[in-house]
């Protein structure tokens, strides 16, 4: 599932923060010092022009993030994806670095020192991507979220025949991209990379042909509509030709996709403040699997008893949604909301509610989604995105795709209420507009995945072993993620055996199992919703140790969530009054049985007293 805002560093869309821009005149150069013309302001009112002139300069070096956070002067433009354009956002972001750092901690109050190490983190997550990912040269993931015209489509953030021209001028600039693009991905390349790319683009020119003029078709402006006419055919033919062009290099397509440890460590410490081992990251995570497998088994002895768990699952996912995933979506939302508000689980700010539609067809690389519009649009719609399946794939594979109403009800939580949805409705109503802006992969997954769990414990729809048996395959998903970032990147583990892992211990379908594997070459990042939630869950527990248990439950979702966005660790560090650090939850093991008294005769020994319990069917 998709994060959200294309301004969060989810490596899904890394290219709207992390690619070049053309500007009409030459972006001003930072200075050292981040206000030199007010240098006789106190400390206070130079950190907040500091910042405020880090978001301009940022909107002009990214554009399309400027675009979709809702300054439509940016509209149109997309980036200048030139090695000399790149290289100009590389100094840039460096700039704005050390301007940053010239903040010391003598001249900032608390809070601004900890406005400074968000603005830091942000920094250093883009220049990850940037500099040290080689993603530029080598993954279409990279260009994908910039390239994406949904918004000219979806948000009636102005009269269609406003966003049209916006769209025209959009479609205008393709073909110098698309160019660019080609240039930059030279092969061989690796054969998931290319798969997406022919995927990605192709669906774009599809997409472009066959549901754009009708998008704009009741548009009465012949000019207008001439000029749509022209740059559409041009704008198809520059995204086709790059489908085209990644279709031919199949030929010498390799598995060179890994990061390497090294580098994939660095992409944690820069993108999320985590700087842990990877064998302590790992033993997390398989612990945490291990944990799910176990209450999925205890959920299907209760519902399909003596039944192999893959047939448990199938039991509970023939169980499908009425007229669909969408429809049944639609169903789904009001019950999830009104369940939070008896409970009392967390504060809903607003009255905004979140409309479910199709996937279009450029992004249906991933089942769910959600887009919400940026901190600075008015009352404009959030949309919950469900992705059909593949046509191509076989009857049997289509219908395993669409979930079961249970395993449905979490991806509407996770996406809806209480996970992203509710969590930029806090986010948008943030004091400092940087954290409405920037808000991070894990904090935002993470989030989303740690309300799925929080929502059963707190009795979602009776908490049942069919609702369980919803909530734990949505983890077991997130888990074989996690492990599966960490295998294909720094343990040689392979596409095929990922795929393998998704359908042993996820159990996931084959079509949903290929895209999976497929997904973690290309988004390393994908660890982050198993990784957020570990932390969050630490974070509740050490939190709430001091604030009333399992009572202090909404203090503390409402305290996490006015954070805006920023790296968990940061979090940590403000509500425990503590250095920040990252913290990985583990679920206590199972006290032992008391042993017997000293005096007490035992019976004899049977069987092998040292056999482990049976583990989970398979």
């Amino acid at each position: 599932m998709r994060s959200l805002r294309l301004l969060s560093l989810s490596a899904c869309v890394v290219a709207a923060l992390a690619a070049g821009c053309k500007s009409e005149t030459a972006p001003p150069a930072a200075s050292a010092d981040p206000a030199p013309a007010a240098a006789a302001q106190p400390a206070g009112a130079q950190w907040d022009a500091a910042v405020d002139g880090f978001l301009q300069g940022f909107f002009e070096h990214f554009p399309v993030a400027g675009a979709n956070a809702g300054k439509h002067e940016f509209d149109g433009r997309l980036p200048d994806y030139s090695p000399e354009g790149l290289q100009r956002n590389i100094q840039w972001l460096h700039q704005q670095r050390d301007a940053i750092n010239a903040f010391g901690d003598d001249r900032l109050t608390a809070p601004q020192r900890y406005q400074r190490d968000y603005v830091r983190a942000v920094i250093d997550g883009q220049l990850f991507w940037l500099e040290d990912s080689g993603f530029a040269s080598k993954n279409p993931a990279f260009y994908a979220g910039d390239l994406s015209p949904s918004m000219y489509l979806t948000r009636p953030y102005a009269p269609l025949p406003q966003r049209m021209a916006a769209f025209v001028s959009y479609q205008d600039n393709l073909p110098k991209a698309a160019e660019q693009i080609r240039a930059n991905l030279k092969g061989p390349l690796p054969a998931s990379y290319i798969e997406l790319g022919t995927m990605v683009f192709g669906g774009f020119a599809e997409f472009f042909k066959n549901d754009v003029p009708k998008a704009f078709a009741e548009v009465k402006d012949e000019a207008l509509q001439a000029r749509f006419k022209a740059s559409n055919a041009k704008a198809i033919e520059a995204m086709q030709g790059l489908s085209d062009y990644l279709a031919a290099q199949k030929p010498q397509a390799t598995q060179d996709f890994a990061l390497g440890a090294e580098k994939f460590s660095k992409m944690l410490k820069a993108t999320e403040g985590v700087d842990l081992p990877l064998d302590q990251l790992k033993a997390a995570g398989e612990a945490d699997l291990e944990r799910n497998l176990a209450a999925l088994k205890a959920a299907c002895d209760q519902y399909a008893k003596g039944r192999p768990i893959v047939e448990c699952i199938e039991k509970a996912n023939a169980d499908k949604p009425r007229g669909g995933a969408v429809e049944g979506a639609r169903e789904q939302l009001a019950g999830l909301r009104q369940f939070i508000v008896d409970k009392d689980l967390v504060s809903i700010p607003g009255t905004e509610q979140a409309l479910v539609e199709e996937a279009p067809p450029f992004n249906r690389n991933n089942f769910a989604y959600i887009e919400i519009p940026g901190p600075y649009e008015k009352n404009l719609p959030s949309v919950y995105y469900i992705a059909p399946p593949d046509p191509k794939w076989p009857k049997a594979e289509q219908d395993a795709y669409v979930p079961g109403k249970a395993d449905l009800l979490f991806t509407s939580a996770h996406e809806v209420w209480p996970g992203h949805f509710l969590q930029f409705l806090h986010a948008n109503r943030s004091q400092w507009k940087f954290a409405q802006l920037f808000v991070g992969y894990a904090y935002a997954e993470g989030w989303a995945h740690y309300t799925e769990e929080m929502m059963f414990d707190a009795g979602l729809d009776g908490a049942g072993p069919e609702i369980h048996i919803g909530q734990l395959t949505n983890a077991l998903l997130r888990n074989v993620r996690y492990l599966s970032a960490i295998g294909l990147h720094t343990g040689g583990m392979t596409v095929a055996q990922s795929e393998q892992m998704f359908k042993d211990k996820a159990f996931q379908d084959p079509g949903n199992a290929r895209q999976q594997a497929a997904r973690g070459t290309y988004d390393p990042a994908y660890l982050n919703y198993t990784l957020g939630k570990l932390m969050i869950m630490q974070l509740r527990e050490d939190w709430t140790a001091g604030h009333g248990g399992r009572g202090g439950w909404k203090a503390f979702h409402d305290q996490f969530l006015s954070y805006g966005g920023p790296p968990i660790p940061l979090v940590y560090g403000q509500m425990m009054n503590v250095p920040a650090q990252a913290k990985l939850w583990t679920a206590p093991k199972p006290a032992a049985a008391p042993a017997p008294a000293a005096n007490t005769a035992l019976p004899p020994a049977t069987g092998s007293p040292d056999k482990a319990a049976p583990k989970s069917a398979m």
